[in-house]
């Protein structure tokens, strides 16, 4: 039997992974090595979009971390659209669909309830990680340069109006419909006073797709994680009005989803992945390794797009492409470990589905709590930080995070979600 060949890029790889995964045996003692049984399988599929919130699953795999904990064939496919996401979620690995996915946080909720998939057909899902918190960001148009936009899009409603008076359409695209970045989008429109379903068309767009379509003038507006905010600006075709922790500072964003079938199914595999995750996000937290985390989601095989798009906003410098408006050091900066970014508040899940009960994703009578305890597997997450050896402050002892506070001055208390829907102006009920 011929030796397969070893190419240097090969034992570089193989040494890094050693590196990686030495330091990380030092920040979480536990893990696989503290584990008593093996995963019931080595694989896992799961999906992706090129968004750099997705890089701790792609780290995951670069770096080792699904091969330590028993998972070494685990694959991470990258998915053309969240549409595309949700189909092969519904699929299963078993019709060579997905076990799993980088996910926007609501997803879960709308997929186990039948309110995005064919025919209306339930797929239980869990989410049993967030992946990030802050730093999606709003884009408009070189058009609208002189408006210098930030958190106050009020200056857009005359102009919007006379557009749609002189027989235009403005547009605002989003990348699924009541997802984060949908969300994100109406939230800001409406604290302006323009209604996101009656001022303006929202439109769908692929994540990779934005710059695209602004180029050829399709939108307005934008609403979409990194690097696409960085790259229309690097491109001269807009810019970035907000950065949504100032919308809600320390919001939660993308998930770790699983269908619920195979994490019953295999439950030793589903903590595996967790544990391999959360060892990504602790890595891709550094500092000192984003410019190597930019690196490998850049390369052709994952983004294929260049570090220079990606790097900057990574490591907090922001320039949001308005002469004058720089931060060198932002605290919207991404989060994929610290603040308990891994830790998947329920408090949080409830206000995505008040959220979506604002603009009429779901009824007015949805049991959100219900829905939450079953989608939310904020268990599973401290049952496999505890094997990991994650530091107990690392480890909340609440599923709540409490009140929170939005830009405009709105609280939103998971106590009380009527409250919160009730103060709000702009929405679909009453």
């Amino acid at each position: 039997m011929q030796t397969p060949k070893i190419t240097r890029r090969d034992a570089l790889r193989g040494a890094s992974a050693a590196l990686t995964l030495a330091a990380a045996k030092v920040a979480f003692p536990g893990g696989a090595f503290a584990q008593s049984a093996e995963p019931e399988t080595k694989t896992v599929k799961l999906g992706y979009i090129a968004l750099t919130d997705a890089a701790a699953l792609i780290v995951a795999k670069e770096k080792g971390f699904f091969a330590k904990h028993g998972l070494p064939d685990a694959e991470v496919l990258k998915q053309a659209s969240w549409g595309a996401t949700r189909d092969n979620l519904v699929l299963g690995s078993e019709a060579n669909g997905i076990d799993g996915a980088h996910i926007l946080t609501p997803m879960p909720y709308l997929i186990s309830t039948g309110k995005v998939t064919q025919g209306g057909a339930p797929t239980p899902m869990y989410i049993l990680a967030r992946l990030n918190l802050d730093a999606q960001a709003i884009s408009v148009a070189a058009e609208y340069n002189g408006l210098k936009l930030g958190l106050d899009s009020s200056p857009l409603k005359e102009i919007f109006a006379k557009k749609r008076a002189a027989g235009g359409d403005p547009k605002v695209a989003m990348t699924f419909p009541g997802g984060t970045h949908d969300l994100w989008i109406r939230y800001w429109l409406a604290a302006g006073g323009i209604d996101p379903d009656k001022d303006v068309s929202t439109i769908v767009v692929p994540p990779p797709q934005m710059v695209a379509n602004m180029k050829v003038g399709t939108m307005d507006a934008f609403c979409v994680g990194e690097p696409w905010n960085a790259q229309l600006i690097n491109q001269k075709l807009g810019y970035t009005a907000a950065n949504t922790y100032e919308i809600w500072n320390k919001h939660p964003e993308k998930a770790l989803g699983l269908r619920a079938a195979w994490v019953d199914r295999h439950p030793r595999a589903a903590k595996a992945l967790l544990m391999a995750v959360m060892e990504a996000q602790a890595w891709c937290d550094k500092l000192e390794n984003r410019e190597e985390m930019c690196k490998i989601v850049g390369t052709r095989a994952w983004f294929n797009v260049p570090v220079a798009d990606i790097l900057p906003r990574q490591r907090g410098e922001y320039d949001y492409g308005i002469d004058g408006k720089v931060v060198k050091v932002s605290p919207g900066i991404m989060k994929f470990w610290r603040d308990h970014a891994s830790f998947p508040f329920k408090s949080h899940d409830l206000w995505f589905i008040a959220e979506n009960i604002r603009w009429g994703k779901f009824e007015t009578n949805t049991d959100t709590k219900a829905l939450v305890d079953k989608v939310n597997r904020a268990d599973l997450w401290r049952e496999a930080a505890k094997t990991l050896g994650v530091a107990a402050s690392d480890i909340p002892t609440s599923d709540s995070r409490g009140k929170e506070t939005f830009f405009d001055g709105k609280v939103f208390d998971p106590d009380n979600p009527q409250a919160y829907l009730a103060s709000l102006p702009i929405k679909r009920i009453a």
